[in-house]
C-alpha cells in the first residue's frame, strides 16, 4: 500500500513555489523520501509538505490554490 500525503494545517495548497515555477511534482513522477510536493499558507507563511516514503507520485486529491483542511488527502504516493 502506498502512502497519502497530508496536509498538516488547514490554509491554501500551492503545487509551485510561484505562479511562473513549474510544479513541485506532477503524477507519474518518481520521488524520495522528504522531498517537498507542496505548499501550504497560512497567514502569509508558507509550509512545505514532503513525503515521507520514497515512490511515484499518483493521483492529485486538490486542485492547485485550494482551501485544504487538517488531515485532508492531498496526493497518493504509489
Amino acid at each position: 500500500m502506498g502512502e497519502q500525503v497530508k496536509s498538516p494545517m488547514p490554509g491554501i495548497f500551492y503545487r509551485q513555489s510561484d505562479p511562473d515555477e513549474p510544479p513541485f511534482v506532477e503524477e507519474g513522477d518518481s520521488v524520495d523520501a522528504g522531498d517537498t510536493i507542496g505548499l501550504v499558507e497560512v497567514m502569509k507563511n508558507f509550509h512545505e509538505i514532503t513525503t515521507e516514503n520514497g515512490g511515484t507520485v499518483g493521483e492529485f486529491h486538490v486542485e492547485n490554490e485550494a482551501e485544504v483542511e487538517a488531515e485532508q488527502t492531498l496526493l497518493d504516493i504509489e
